[in-house]
C-alpha cells in the first residue's frame, strides 16, 4: 500500500465531513471538529503534539507510533479546514529532498528577506 495514497484517501474522507459537504456532526468526529471552529482544530493539534512528545520520552514504540497517527489526522484536519491537500505538504517535504536542514533555513530565510516586488511604492 502506498503511503501517499493512503493520505490521499483520507485527506479526501476529512474534506468530505465539512459543514458544506453535509459533514453532520451529530455522526461523525471530524465533521464536529470543524462545527467548532479552527481554534478547537489547532487546540487538537497542539494536544496530540504533547503527547507525541510524552511518548517518545517514555521510549515504547507502539505509543509513539499510536501518537504521531493521531498527530497526523489532526494536523490534516487542520489542513483541510485551511484548505490545503496532503499532497502540498508531500510536495514542499519533495522540495527539500536532498537539501540539508541548514541549507533549507538558508533558503526559506533568503525568500522572507526578499522585499516583495508586486507591492508599489
Amino acid at each position: 500500500m502506498n503511503g501517499n495514497d493512503i493520505l490521499a484517501r483520507l485527506g479526501d474522507v476529512i474534506d468530505s465531513r465539512k459543514p458544506e459537504a453535509g459533514g453532520d456532526p451529530g455522526q461523525s468526529y471530524v465533521a464536529k471538529l470543524f462545527a467548532k471552529g479552527l481554534d478547537s482544530i489547532l487546540k487538537k493539534v497542539g494536544e496530540e503534539a504533547t503527547e507525541v512528545v510524552l511518548a517518545a520520552k517514555d521510549g515504547d514504540p507502539a505509543k509513539l507510533t499510536y501518537e504521531v497517527a493521531d498527530l497526523w489526522f489532526h494536523s490534516m484536519v487542520a489542513l483541510s479546514a485551511l484548505g490545503l491537500k496532503p499532497a502540498d505538504v508531500l510536495h514542499e517535504l519533495a522540495r527539500r529532498e536532498g537539501l540539508s536542514g541548514l541549507e533549507e533555513f538558508a533558503q526559506r530565510n533568503a525568500a522572507a528577506a526578499k522585499p516583495d516586488s508586486t507591492l508599489k511604492s
